[in-house]
């Protein structure tokens, strides 16, 4: 298919290159699960068994296992294309959520609930499926590309911003598994819609080129930064929701997060208007250190105001640094991963990132438990502040 890059690096002129509006739409649709899984499994689990840290353990659990799987599916990915993979991969974890459901349900022991999260590990990343579609299709644009690495980021924040609070809605208002079904059917149609897009697909690489992406020169840094900056979104959930339980308002857990989430989307898509200048590398440095002290509010408007508003909007000053870190990050894995093993090195981008989140995720259910809820907010400075030490102490600009 001919490439078509747009002229002016706009969002409404990246949808201009023919087929684009398709395949976001069905990776929208497979996308907003992603904010909807671990919230509708913590007030499932929590609500049916009485521990967040049960609950924080599980989603911990299942995401450390789609950390050990997601690369080998992006391995099969760049090698037989996304549209051989993606579907059966999909089956399976929707049959792992449903899974999770009826044990959580009837009551079955807490292991079948590790179990059946596990399960859900061959989740496909369809976020790193479709950048790799924009990195094939703008190869030769580096502006456009940045627009829309921003425009992919803004709709990961949007999905966050939505699923959580719908999570929390289909919970509250129907039944406690009505979050984990939807997002269950959500995901297989999402899916089916984007894999159907077969024009804007990157041809597969039988023989990819280069070693693997964890050998090349700067790819370890930024993986590190990854998993440390997904322990700030795993601590900063649990926290948050076990602090609007402990006052008494379960369901504006899921509505915090949504501002958090808001705030990162409205500064994603300020900057990708922007024309980036200097090296990513430096722009990654600035991104990090704005998002190690915005990350401090939450705790003081914990810790001092004890008031759900003014977390609220602490949490939605903090999302602001968020969006632009993760595109500048993002933008520096397309760089510097090796030919042909794109969907490969976007996996492992999104793998330490769930790691850190899994990591995150079970800290805080602990630290919750053991000290409250307005302690747990400690984690995510804490991560933040690894995450500037991992990547940006050590990183410089490759060739």
């Amino acid at each position: 298919m001919p490439r078509r890059t747009p002229q002016q690096p706009t969002y409404r002129s990246l949808f201009t290159i023919p087929g684009t509006r398709a395949f976001t739409t069905g990776n929208l649709i497979a996308r907003l699960p992603a904010g909807m899984f671990s919230v509708s499994a913590i007030v499932m689990i929590a609500g049916a068994r009485g521990s967040y840290a049960l609950a924080g353990a599980v989603t911990a659990t299942g995401l450390a296992a789609t950390a050990l799987t997601g690369p080998w599916t992006a391995r099969l990915t760049d090698r037989h294309g996304q549209s051989r993979t993606a579907l059966p991969a999909t089956a399976v974890a929707a049959l792992g959520s449903l899974t999770l459901l009826l044990c959580v349900h009837y009551g079955a022991p807490d292991w079948t609930l590790f179990a059946a999260y596990a399960a859900t590990a061959t989740t496909p990343n369809t976020g790193g499926m479709s950048r790799a579609r924009w990195a094939h299709l703008l190869a030769d644009n580096p502006e456009a590309l940045h627009t829309a690495n921003s425009f992919e980021q803004a709709a990961d924040e949007l999905c966050f911003m939505l699923g959580p609070a719908l999570a929390a809605l289909l919970c509250g208002t129907f039944f406690p598994e009505a979050g984990t079904l939807t997002g269950a059917v959500l995901l297989l149609t999402g899916t089916l819609i984007f894999t159907a897009q077969r024009a804007t697909e990157p041809p597969p690489s039988p023989a990819p080129k280069g070693s693997s992406p964890l050998r090349t020169p700067g790819i370890p840094s930024l993986i590190a930064g990854f998993v440390a900056t997904g322990a700030v979104f795993g601590a900063m959930e649990v926290a948050t929701l076990a602090y609007a339980d402990e006052a008494g308002h379960r369901t504006a857990g899921g509505a915090m997060l949504a501002l958090q989430a808001a705030g990162s989307c409205a500064a994603g898509l300020l900057y990708g208007k922007r024309k980036p200048t200097g090296a990513p590398e430096h722009r990654l440095r600035h991104c990090l250190l704005a998002m190690t002290t915005l990350m401090s509010l939450p705790l003081l408007a914990a810790s001092t105001l004890n008031s759900l508003p003014a977390l609220a909007t602490a949490l939605l000053l903090a999302g602001m640094a968020t969006a632009p870190t993760m595109i500048t990050a993002m933008t520096l894995v397309q760089h510097r991963t090796p030919e042909g093993r794109l969907n490969e090195g976007m996996s492992l981008a999104v793998t330490g990132l769930l790691t850190g989140i899994a990591c995150g995720s079970a800290t805080g259910g602990w630290t919750t438990e053991h000290a409250g809820a307005t302690a747990a907010f400690l984690i995510p400075v804490a991560a933040a502040t690894t995450a500037l030490l991992a990547i940006a102490a050590p990183i410089r600009a490759t060739p």
